[in-house]
């Protein structure tokens, strides 16, 4: 069975487990962080709760001094669409209802249904965003983030290869 968690050492421990504060931060670690562990997995077991990595994508080098996160929930009507638009930072996108029909210039048009997600590269055009459905709703979440102050969303005039 895969652990619920992954547990570190605090940042900033001396690698030299020979040392006190080395033996501190393995005594802390495996104080805090194995209870923790088990209580997940019996909890597991017993049913009562269940977590899952629902996506993972490598981000681009950002100014870790400045990184803020903006979760946006973002509601489609049945037929429902958004004008071809960019995003200046990296988007992680999660689909809670319905499915989203997405394109990004150069890439294949996709649909993604609830329980999914998928990345969308910074500046990328998104030529089409829509619900893919003309008669159910969708609503996905969509976390930005940024390491610079900007729009979140920025409309594409023109045309686009």
């Amino acid at each position: 069975m895969k652990p619920l968690m992954k547990c570190r050492p605090l940042t900033g421990a001396p690698s030299d487990r020979s040392s006190s504060l080395g033996w501190l931060t393995i005594a802390a670690t495996l104080l805090f962080c194995t209870p923790m562990t088990n209580q997940a997995m019996v909890a597991q077991v017993a049913g009562r709760r269940s977590s899952r990595i629902a996506y993972t994508h490598t981000l681009p080098s950002l100014n870790g001094e400045k990184l803020a996160v903006d979760v946006v929930e973002v509601a489609y009507g049945p037929g429902a669409a958004s004008p071809p638009h960019s995003h200046p930072c990296p988007v992680v996108v999660y689909v809670l209802e319905g499915a989203v029909r997405t394109q990004v210039e150069g890439q294949k048009e996709a649909v993604y249904k609830a329980g999914e997600s998928f990345y969308e590269a910074p500046n990328g055009v998104h030529l089409v965003a829509s619900n893919d459905s003309s008669t159910k709703p969708a609503k996905f979440l969509a976390f930005f983030v940024c390491d610079h102050d900007a729009p979140l969303s920025t409309p594409v005039k023109g045309e686009t290869k």
